[in-house]
């Protein structure tokens, strides 16, 4: 629990996230990792933006991981010359915003905390997550795996690590006034297994990418 007066003394909480592959593969996608902090303090920091957006262009959402504080709204523009539909199924808050024309947008609020899986129920391979954090710290690694969580009040708090393909690590810091550098968060992907995702009725698609003419 944070000390009373621990919002005066802030540093940066930084490190590295790095992912365990299966013999022979490399990690092409540490970008899209997710970095937080939790408390169970009372004195969790200033409010961060609640506002966010996942893009849909050329059947691609993008970023393909949007992390925001849970209760934010996050916005789904469609850039496409065709409609989407975008939908997800997970247990935090399943959700369908139906169809989006070409040049709208739909949105959705994330109340609660948790990863959200996101598709389109038109174009199978469209994909996205939102990690909604109850936590101001919280951030996404660079291409290198390097990350850095500024302004963090002293206190202790529990470092979390997540990427889509190999779930979530956790460990427990004491971050003093000075800040804490050079931490290590390892996750393991070796027992990762790529699945072709179902449709927001829970039926396989009805055709691939291919055969899809919008």
């Amino acid at each position: 629990m944070l000390a009373p007066g621990a919002l005066t003394a802030q540093g940066s909480v930084s490190g590295r996230v790095t992912i365990q592959e299966r013999e022979g593969e490399a990690t092409k996608d540490l970008a899209t990792a997710v970095i937080y902090l939790e408390t169970s303090g009372s004195a969790i920091g200033p409010a961060r933006d609640a506002e966010a957006e996942i893009a849909m262009h050329d059947k691609t959402f993008i970023p393909h991981v949007q992390v925001v504080p849970a209760g934010a709204s996050v916005a789904f523009p469609n850039q496409d010359p065709f409609r989407h539909n975008v939908f997800s199924n997970s247990s935090a808050g399943p959700f369908d915003l139906g169809l989006t024309p070409r040049g709208q947008s739909s949105k959705n609020q994330f109340r609660k905390s948790g990863v959200y899986a996101i598709y389109c129920n038109i174009h199978s391979r469209m994909s996205a997550f939102v990690v909604a954090v109850a936590s101001p710290y919280y951030t996404q690694p660079g291409a290198d795996g390097s990350f850095t969580i500024s302004a963090v009040p002293a206190g202790r708090y529990v470092l979390h690590a997540w990427h889509e393909r190999a779930g979530e690590t956790t460990q427990t810091l004491e971050v003093p006034a000075a800040g804490l550098q050079s931490l290590a968060a390892v996750l393991d992907a070796r027992g990762y297994r790529p699945a072709q995702h179902k449709n927001k009725f829970g039926q396989d698609y009805a055709a691939s990418d291919d055969d899809e003419r919008y």
